[in-house]
């Protein structure tokens, strides 16, 4: 398991690889929440209920579309001030995601219209190796204050 948190002033980032599966899907955005409320961006707030989601569509497209046998997933989460970019990076840079018209009666495909909706910027680049590609998306998010240490410190 890696795992990477970094403090340096208001400049804070999380980063985790996952297994390409749905649970590990489902673990990126759990961790994701947990990371944010303890950065100040309160649960069940509207910022995190938006990077809940977005976290989640990308992540499922990254373990759906993006899959390689044997690949992991990696989340990472940056915070500078009140700017939250996500990042979910996979090891398939042959299949970009792009927003699709999805027809009224089907169940899926609406994924990157709620990414567009929700947040102010999203995009793709390359991977630095060449292996895979990066989905970022940017919100603005409210924090209340947190003493040094996170919320773990408070206690």
């Amino acid at each position: 398991m890696n795992l990477e948190i970094t403090d340096h002033a208001s400049d804070l980032t999380f980063a985790q690889h996952f297994s390409a599966t749905r649970r590990g899907a489902r673990l990126a955005r759990r961790l994701a929440l947990h990371q944010l409320d303890d950065w100040g961006v309160p649960h069940g707030s509207e910022a995190s209920d938006s990077a809940a989601l977005v976290v989640a569509e990308l992540a499922a497209n990254a373990v759906t579309h993006g899959r390689v046998s044997g690949r992991d997933f990696e989340l990472r989460l940056a915070l500078d001030g009140v700017r939250l970019v996500i990042e979910v990076a996979d090891a398939r840079a042959d299949r970009p995601p792009r927003p699709l018209a999805p027809c009224p009666l089907a169940e899926d495909g609406r994924g990157l219209q709620l990414v567009e909706a929700l947040t102010e910027d999203w995009g793709v680049r390359e991977r630095p190796g060449g292996v895979g590609k990066t989905v970022w998306a940017k919100l603005t998010v409210k924090r209340r204050p947190v003493p040094p240490g996170g919320l773990a410190g408070a206690l």
